[in-house]
């Protein structure tokens, strides 16, 4: 795959280049302090910590999901105190195959800033490559990142799903199967699905070494789940908008394009008990 992702090899060459920045994305739903303690035990070399609750989200209001979008206002300030502007380049990276890595990658596609990147195979690749991790926290210049106006057509509202069903849109699951059909629910308050959504979780699109598969590969299984639709028919969620950017990011890899986010996902229909829900599979 080429366009959103990033080799090891291409990263190495250009770390520390101006006019790039790296940003390191780990985050456990279960601990929220796991990721900033395992980037304090080594990072890439000058990489930024990204919180997902704190900056590549913003606090829930009621009725909304668990990780509802940052405010662009918010979302383009904090890009420039991590030094990053208009013209920089950012990659980002995680240790789950890009699970949240992709939020950051998407966000800043939804403000418009097309040179962003997620590390192919994470910080796993980065170490079986030997490169070095650093301890010490990096300093950088602010920058200013202009306010712009986000890609309001990228994103679909909870009040809007339904009527994109039935406009002939796929709503596509991310999450892992058992969770899809309600056999399990380990976040949530309610398990199952939204009726009529399809199921890819996104761990499928990876290898086994939680690389992206092949592009030819990745392209020809996902065109044939999406029925040939164009992308833009294509609505991804998941449990809170998070790894749903992870299935747009193999969308886009593979070159089929840029689909749309239900940024609420599961933790905001189940918000109201009068929406439907559904368990198993779909017929």
């Amino acid at each position: 795959m080429q366009g959103p992702l990033i080799e090891v090899d291409a990263l190495a060459e250009r770390l520390r280049t101006p006019g790039w920045v790296v940003v390191d994305c780990r985050f456990d739903l279960r601990d929220p302090q796991a990721g900033r303690a395992a980037y304090a035990r080594g990072h890439i070399a000058g990489a930024r910590y990204a919180d997902l609750d704190r900056d590549l989200s913003r606090p829930p209001r009621p009725g909304e999901g668990r990780h509802p979008l940052p405010d662009p206002g918010d979302f383009a300030a904090r890009l420039g105190a991590w030094g990053i502007d208009e013209d920089t380049a950012v990659v980002a990276y995680d240790a789950d195959g890009g699970a949240v890595a992709a939020r950051l990658w998407w966000l800043l596609r939804w403000l418009r800033h097309e040179r962003a990147y997620v590390l192919n195979g994470g910080i796993q690749a980065w170490q079986r490559a030997g490169l070095p991790l650093e301890t010490n926290a990096p300093t950088w210049q602010p920058a200013r990142y202009p306010a712009r106006a986000p890609r309001a057509e990228w994103v679909v509202a909870t009040a809007d799903v339904a009527r994109e069903q039935a406009r002939g849109a796929l709503l596509v699951d991310a999450r892992a199967a058992a969770r899809y059909r309600g056999e399990q629910e380990p976040i949530d308050p309610v398990a199952g699905h939204v009726p009529g959504a399809r199921n890819w979780p996104f761990a499928q699109s990876l290898g086994p070494d939680a690389r992206f598969r092949p592009a030819a590969e990745l392209a020809a299984d996902l065109e044939a789940f999406i029925g040939g639709r164009p992308s833009r028919e294509v609505i991804a969620m998941c449990g809170s908008g998070v790894t749903a950017c992870h299935l747009l990011l193999a969308l886009s890899g593979a070159g089929l394009g840029d689909g749309r986010l239900y940024a609420g996902s599961w933790s905001e229909w189940i918000r109201d008990p009068a929406r439907p829900v559904r368990t198993g599979e779909e017929p």
